[in-house]
C-alpha cells in the first residue's frame, strides 16, 4: 500500500490531476476562515497551515492582514505552485512529511485541513498530536477539519479514518473547545464530502 507521507504519491496526484482539479480543492475556503473567525484568530497571531499544499487559505491570510505565515507539505509540486502565486516575504514554505518534521520555533495558531483524516494507525495519530502540541504549546491555538463519519473511506486512492466531533476530542485529549461544526465540501467534479471542524486552544500536557 502506498504510505500517505510519501512525496512521490502526492507530487504525482497533483500533476496527474491538477491543482484546480484534486478533489480536496476550493477556490473559497470558506470553512477554514470562518474557523480561525471563530477562534478569534487575528493578523497579529503566527499561523501554520499543515498539509497546505496549493490551498488558498494562505492567499486569503494575506489579503487579510496575516505576516506571519507558514504552509507545510510533503509535496513540493503543491507547494512551488502556492509560491507562484502568493510571493509574499511573510509566507515561509516547508517541504516535509508532518510526522518526522521536527519545527524550530513555535507558532500561534495550528491549521490543518485534511491531514488528519489520511493518519490510519494508533501510532501515526499519536505523533500527529504530539505534533500539534509541540508546534503550538499550551494555550495555542487550532483549527482541524477531516471526513465526517458519513464521509469518503477513501481518497487520491488512499484509506482515511473518518472522525465525529468526540472522536475528535478524545483523541486531541486535554483541549478547549472553541467551537465544532459540520461542513459539506463539494468537489471540483460535483461530489459532496461532509468534514466535521473542531476549533479550539491546546491545555497542558497529561
Amino acid at each position: 500500500m502506498i504510505r500517505v507521507n510519501t512525496s512521490e504519491h502526492w507530487d504525482d496526484r497533483y500533476r496527474s490531476v491538477g491543482i484546480e482539479s484534486v478533489s480536496w480543492y476550493e477556490e473559497h475556503p470558506t470553512a477554514s476562515l470562518c474557523m480561525l473567525e471563530l477562534l478569534g484568530a487575528s493578523p497579529s497571531q503566527s499561523l501554520i497551515d499543515v498539509g497546505g499544499g496549493a490551498s488558498t487559505l494562505v492567499d486569503h491570510l494575506v489579503e487579510r492582514g496575516h505576516r506571519d505565515i507558514a504552509v507545510l507539505d510533503v509535496s513540493d509540486v503543491a507547494l512551488e505552485a502556492s509560491r507562484e502565486r502568493v510571493k509574499h516575504p511573510g509566507v515561509r514554505w516547508i517541504v516535509s512529511d508532518l510526522l518526522s518534521w521536527t519545527p524550530d520555533r513555535r507558532w500561534d495558531v495550528w491549521h490543518d485541513r485534511a491531514v488528519l483524516h489520511f493518519l490510519i494507525s494508533d501510532k501515526d495519530r499519536a505523533t500527529y498530536v504530539e505534533q500539534l502540541r509541540r508546534t503550538v504549546g499550551h494555550g495555542g491555538s487550532f483549527v482541524i477539519g477531516t471526513f465526517a463519519e458519513d464521509g469518503p473511506t477513501h481518497c487520491s486512492a488512499l484509506p482515511v479514518r473518518r472522525h465525529d466531533p468526540d472522536d475528535l476530542v478524545e483523541l486531541l485529549r486535554g483541549v478547549e473547545v472553541v467551537d465544532q461544526r459540520r461542513d459539506v465540501h463539494r468537489t471540483p467534479g460535483g461530489s459532496e464530502q461532509p468534514f466535521n471542524w473542531i476549533a479550539g486552544r491546546v491545555g497542558p500536557a497529561d
